[in-house]
């Protein structure tokens, strides 16, 4: 067997993708003046590759979301991450209250929040989110920005039209009506129009000028090396004005590569640091968080003609091989083991009919039923990367996964792509020539909501382009339980028919179910104010350095 690190990724690309971490963590402690340093700058360590787009519709997955979306903009509704002892609930943000029509139970309204402005001082109304809609999803609109729309059209698929009702009103349709819409309104977030049209209608020139309601302002932005966010001091909501002097975002996708920085103090903080360096860098006297949050690490099939997983038995065989608590050993502990898409404790996750567990000798003999063995091995392209937002450790993990399903009769044949690439093609499909031929993909995701955690990604409506099944999953109960749930608008009904979905699919395997995310940090003590919620996403306002 060949070790994962020379499996197929270009020798250039990954010294291309390594290198730039480390000239950029060298970079951004060169440029910084020394005095900013005493003045509550906060420098982070990312695992992206490059700045997230910073126009409104952030990419590099909800890494972007996190440091270039929730920090310069606002949505409609986000998610309360003050706490760290319960999942993070939806709260108003610039949509105050909200309702659904009796009538026409696709038709809902909108209060907005009165008297917010965004950075260039002009006012946030009706007008300014239809604005906004339609820079996403009217191709034949002005402001149309293919960039953003790639990053949101996958994630708001119940959308499909919007009106203004009077300055404070909109009206949003949906498709079908959709109990879901306000679990994708959280990645919509809103763009000043004045500063497009004084940017002379460029959202390339927007980008390093950007207008938003958000904590943060945009101060300068250096491609590939640096992004540096100050307070909006004049934000609506007093509690969470941003308390640090300065964010500087510092792209480092290669593991070791942040942890040293962290260790010569160029940076102050680091996203997933390497497991194995997590208990020197608390001796070291640096701060370690973690919290188990509904995140999930899998690989997600391909349905497409000609995968080997359109057996059930065979991707039954593939969850039953992997030791789950090797894998959490390898991350230092910083791993709960999956059992399906849902953390094993989340109130939706039912008694599903297949356990998930490590089981090679039941694996073989599902295998051997669906006619492979010894001398007829299973085998499997998958794409993977070597760094990213929520891959946790992707290379060492994927290389035990491929040593775990060898064991039991599936070759597995990795191409390693750079992060973006591997989570654009994600929108792509896996029938796409740019899939290269692959069986799955590893890519990680949120499951805080049904949309997020199923939806998307399951429903066979949502298929490349209109959303994430990137496998061209369908499955008809599956698809019926989807309907029902999208129209149970009753809290219990909701659960109800949630919980039973999720026991569908844990049977039907449709994923390899790896493992759910604890969100490893590691920070200098100097930096205060971080309560780490249980979520993917994290309030920055109340970071700040210690004197």
């Amino acid at each position: 067997m060949k070790p994962l690190a020379a499996l197929r990724a270009p020798r250039a690309l990954r010294h291309t993708v390594l290198g730039a971490g480390l000239l950029s963590a060298l970079a951004i402690g060169a440029t910084l003046p020394s005095t900013a340093l005493a003045q509550g700058t906060v420098r982070i360590g990312m695992t992206a590759s490059d700045i997230p787009l910073t126009s409104g519709a952030p990419n590099s997955g909800f890494e972007g979301v996190r440091f270039t979306g929730m920090t310069l903009y606002d949505a409609l509704v986000s998610w309360d991450l003050s706490s760290a002892d319960r999942a993070a609930p939806l709260v108003p943000q610039l949509a105050t209250e909200w309702s659904v029509s009796k009538e026409d139970p696709r038709k809902w309204t909108f209060k907005l929040r009165e008297g917010v402005r965004f950075h260039d001082g002009s006012t946030f109304n009706a007008d300014a989110v239809v604005f906004n809609f339609a820079k996403v999803f009217d191709q034949t609109a002005p402001q149309f920005d293919a960039k953003q729309a790639a990053q949101v059209v996958a994630r708001l698929p119940a959308y499909e039209s919007i009106r203004k009702v009077d300055d404070y009103t909109v009206e949003i349709t949906t498709k079908t009506p959709n109990a879901m819409l306000l679990n994708q309104l959280p990645f919509m977030f809103f763009s000043s129009p004045a500063q497009w049209e004084k940017l002379g209608r460029d959202w390339n020139a927007f980008e390093t000028q950007p207008s938003g309601t958000g904590p943060f302002k945009l101060e300068s932005l250096t491609p590939r090396e640096r992004a540096v966010l100050v307070p909006n001091t004049d934000y609506w909501n007093p509690a969470r004005r941003a308390k640090a002097d300065r964010l500087v975002l510092i792209p480092i996708p290669e593991g070791n590569t942040r942890a040293n920085a962290l260790l010569s103090r160029q940076v102050d903080w680091v996203e997933n640091p390497p497991a194995d360096m997590l208990p020197m860098l608390g001796s070291r006297g640096f701060t370690v968080t973690s919290n188990g949050y509904p995140h999930i690490w899998p690989w997600q099939f391909s349905f497409a003609e000609g995968s080997p997983w359109l057996d059930k038995r065979v991707r039954q065989a593939a969850n039953l091989a992997v030791d789950r608590e090797a894998i959490r050993q390898l991350l230092g502990g910083n791993m709960v083991p999956a059992q399906g898409l849902l953390l094993p404790d989340d109130p939706a996750f039912g008694k599903p009919a297949f356990e998930i567990r490590h089981d090679p000798a039941a694996a073989r003999a599902l295998l051997a039923e669906a006619g492979y063995g010894p001398d007829k091995p299973l085998r499997a392209k998958v794409l993977i990367s070597a760094s990213g937002s929520g891959q946790m450790q992707p290379l060492p993990m994927n290389e035990l996964i491929q040593q775990q399903l060898k064991a039991v009769g599936i070759e597995v044949e990795f191409e390693v792509l750079v992060w973006e690439t591997l989570f654009n093609n994600w929108r792509q499909g896996a029938k796409d020539p740019a899939s290269l031929g692959a069986h799955a993909t590893n890519i990680t995701f949120a499951t805080h909501d049904p949309f997020a955690a199923i939806i998307r990604f399951m429903d066979s409506r949502n298929v490349a382009p209109v959303s994430l099944n990137w496998g061209y999953y369908a499955n008809p109960k599956v698809d019926a339980l989807i309907g029902e749930l999208q129209t149970a608008f009753d809290p219990a009904e909701n659960r109800r028919v949630y919980t039973a979905l999720h026991e569908t699919l844990v049977e039907d395997a449709p994923f390899l179910f790896v493992g759910h995310d604890v969100g490893p940090r590691a920070m200098s003590s100097r930096v205060q104010g971080f309560v780490q919620a249980k979520s993917w996403f994290q309030d920055l306002t109340p970071v700040h350095m210690k004197p």
